[in-house]
């Protein structure tokens, strides 16, 4: 059972989150790399960012930009407690995984991290309730049915917030956000990697609040 300085967190993490709808998904190669993102993010309008343990350098980059008060950082790709462990050390204050690991939202909840598991079924979505969850990433979205397989899977499961990854891009994306659902969206066309390795920080700025934009409802 979660404390209620638990559920404080979960929601000042999920608010946060839902603020800008988008969550950009980081492949980080370099950690020096780090703060210059999180600047580039941060003035593009963004107030999230999930940095996925695909590389070596996730650790130290969570640890790098941890410190910025107008930037949420999160890890992703998380797959084991022993990864928990370093993304909370490393100041990570939520945890977001491809699919759904006991042992992972176990571990998270014990040391009071915000966790977002994949879901890719309807079963993985009630073991997620079944673990006190509301919240899971519907991951890979595009390859599992996209906006209609959302709409299918939130019908019965009303009570439960999606965030789309994997294939959502500026030409989905007012799909995506228009679901009820739909809490935000993983994408990684604003922090693509070539642009991460060749520093192109003014793009990553302008591909950021292009997105925000059009995250943005239509008067």
């Amino acid at each position: 059972m979660t404390s209620v300085q638990d559920d404080e967190q979960i929601a000042g993490v999920t608010e946060t989150i839902a603020a800008t709808r988008i969550l950009p998904v980081v492949v980080l190669e370099d950690a020096a790399s780090a703060p210059a993102l999180a600047a580039a993010l941060a003035e593009g309008g963004l107030r999230a960012i999930e940095v996925t343990f695909r590389t070596a350098a996730a650790a130290d980059a969570i640890r790098a930009m941890a410190d910025r008060p107008d930037l949420l950082v999160g890890a992703g790709t998380v797959l084991t407690p022993a990864q928990v462990d370093q993304a909370a050390d490393a100041g990570a204050r939520f945890v977001v995984s491809p699919g759904f690991s006991p042992a992972v939202v176990r571990h998270c909840q014990q040391r009071g991290l915000p966790v977002f598991p994949g879901a890719a079924t309807a079963t993985e979505i009630q073991m997620a309730l079944d673990a006190g969850l509301d919240t899971v990433k519907f991951f890979p979205a595009e390859q599992l049915g996209g906006v209609g397989m959302v709409k299918a899977l939130a019908a019965p499961f009303r009570s439960v917030r999606f965030i789309p990854t994997g294939g959502v891009n500026t030409g989905n994306l007012a799909d995506y956000l228009a679901l009820p659902a739909v809490l935000a969206v993983g994408g990684t066309w604003m922090v693509a990697p070539a642009l991460l390795a060749e520093g192109r920080w003014d793009e990553v700025t302008r591909l950021t609040a292009a997105a925000v934009a059009a995250s943005r409802p239509a008067n």
